[in-house]
């Protein structure tokens, strides 16, 4: 069961893995990360962890963001999962360039304007 509880804390494990991806592929252009394979599987990891975190939130508070593509970031996550000797490098680098901003951005207004205490006794 999904508890209201978790959702802070979920939201902060996606906030952390977009991050750290952040920092793995600022100032490195998409032939760096094909070419280094401890940055490209980090980054891809990550990737797996924001949709974990995400497919874990209450669809309480999923339905509550509907403009945050809930069903496309946990695709994503199970993309990577299943298909992990066919990922394609382009899929992954248009995520990070094009996607993950927007996220970051969502996540981390969730986490300031959401008023925790009220939302965790629900």
């Amino acid at each position: 069961m999904r508890e209201t509880i978790r959702d802070r804390e979920r939201l902060e494990h996606i906030n952390a893995a977009i991050n750290r991806i952040i920092r793995y592929t600022s100032d490195k252009s998409y032939e760096d990360l094909v070419a280094d394979d401890m940055m490209y599987y980090a980054v891809v990891k990550n990737i797996e962890i924001i949709g974990e975190a995400a497919n874990m939130l209450t669809q309480q508070f999923q339905q509550l963001h509907p403009e945050t593509p809930w069903k496309m970031v946990k695709g994503m996550r199970n993309y990577i999962v299943h298909e992990y000797f066919q990922i394609d490098d382009i899929v992954v680098w248009d995520v990070i360039k094009n996607n993950l901003p927007e996220l970051l951005e969502q996540v981390t207004r969730y986490l300031s304007e959401t008023n925790w205490e009220e939302w965790e006794q629900q």
